[in-house]
């Protein structure tokens, strides 16, 4: 089983950028789907989260209003879209599933740089 995130990238602070996240080898469409970013200051900082239908999503405080998370449970992908960049979310993105009673998968990680 494992997790495969794509889409990072430069971008300059106001833009924009889509990560996907796909998962392998296990049921996605039950498991709550999240997205995590760990800071050059090594900080791990929860992102958003979304339930398994998709129905309930969640954000940290800093990026309300500017990201959104989706996912397709057909094409076994989590999307996290953000908008209105900051410098301060130049972070190392990373998606992890999670359900109680089964085990926790976690992605390799995508960069995502904003910088002039």
């Amino acid at each position: 089983a494992q997790l495969v995130e794509s889409g990072g990238g430069l971008v300059h602070p106001g833009g924009s950028l889509s990560l996907s996240c796909t998962a392998f080898g296990f049921t996605f469409s039950d498991r709550h789907m999240s997205w995590y970013r760990r800071t050059p200051g090594n900080e791990r900082e929860f992102v958003a989260g979304i339930s398994p239908g998709g129905g309930t999503t969640t954000y940290g405080d800093s990026v309300k209003g500017r990201f959104t998370i989706s996912r397709d449970n057909s094409r076994n992908t989590v999307y996290l879209q953000m908008n209105n960049l900051k410098p301060e979310d130049t972070a190392q993105y990373y998606c992890k599933s999670h359900q109680l009673g089964r085990p926790v998968y976690w992605g390799q990680g995508t960069q995502v740089t904003v910088s002039s």
